[in-house]
């Protein structure tokens, strides 16, 4: 049978996967979700990108740093886009956790903290994604549409996916021994499932130049580095082009 990928521009995550078992999961139940299968990765990438079949790829705007269109998020379809990200340097050591807020495309609010000494690049990212779905859930209640883009493959598992399985066995997995980070996994999933059919979870990807993007991972950074415990408000000036010249992780 022919390899077919799947693209998702509205479900429980989005993105273009290989797997109709997962891509089902995300779309099933979900309220006016709208995916579709491609033959090849390239159209599917391109009709992702471009949010619709058949726009063309050079049809989509480009953020402020201009990423490759077949890689950049679909975002258009949101009043409010939360990035998050989280950093640890090393890996274990010293972390932090950040958040970027868009609203009606522009910048809002940038956030940062939560740092660990011993914490891990995983579990900066599972509290950068549970500090977005607090805010999600404030923007929500406001009758905003709100997505939130991460690029961690494995803290988007962990609370819309794999956290059901988990759940149902009592938290355990069924090999592999005790879940890693569960009480994290446990209080982010918790929020998660309050608000899962009122808020759209995506995967982005890191460090290609997607704004919002790159904005949290210095904020991640700048959390870690000024080892601020709380998840505090970044005070100064947006100044865009000054806070991407932050320290990256």
């Amino acid at each position: 049978m022919a390899k077919k990928f799947y693209v998702v521009w509205a479900g429980r995550e989005t993105g273009v996967f290989t797997s109709w078992p997962y891509t089902k999961k995300l779309v099933d139940k979900f309220p006016q979700a709208r995916y579709k299968s491609f033959p090849t990765e390239q159209e599917a990438e391109a009709a992702f990108a471009s949010g619709r079949v058949s726009t063309p790829r050079s049809s989509v705007k480009k953020t402020a740093s201009k990423p490759s269109a077949s890689l950049a998020p679909k975002t258009a379809n949101f009043e409010v886009n939360i990035y998050c990200d989280g950093a640890c340097d090393p890996n274990p050591g010293k972390s932090g956790s950040g958040v970027a807020v868009y609203r009606d495309g522009a910048l809002a609010e940038l956030w940062y903290g939560l740092y660990n000494p011993m914490g891990t690049n995983n579990t900066a990212e599972l509290n950068a994604l549970h500090q977005s779905l607090l805010i999600a859930k404030q923007e929500i209640e406001k009758g905003l549409r709100v997505q939130v883009l991460a690029d961690s493959q494995y803290a988007i598992n962990c609370l819309t996916l794999w956290a059901y399985s988990w759940k149902t066995k009592g938290w355990k997995r069924k090999v592999a021994g005790d879940i890693k980070n569960l009480e994290l996994i446990q209080q982010a999933h918790a929020l998660y499932d309050t608000i899962k059919n009122r808020v759209v979870v995506s995967h982005v990807k890191a460090h290609i130049g997607v704004e919002g993007n790159e904005l949290a991972d210095r904020m991640s950074v700048y959390g870690a580095d000024q080892e601020q415990y709380d998840f505090c408000q970044y005070s100064d000036a947006l100044d865009i082009e000054k806070i991407l010249n932050y320290k990256r992780g």
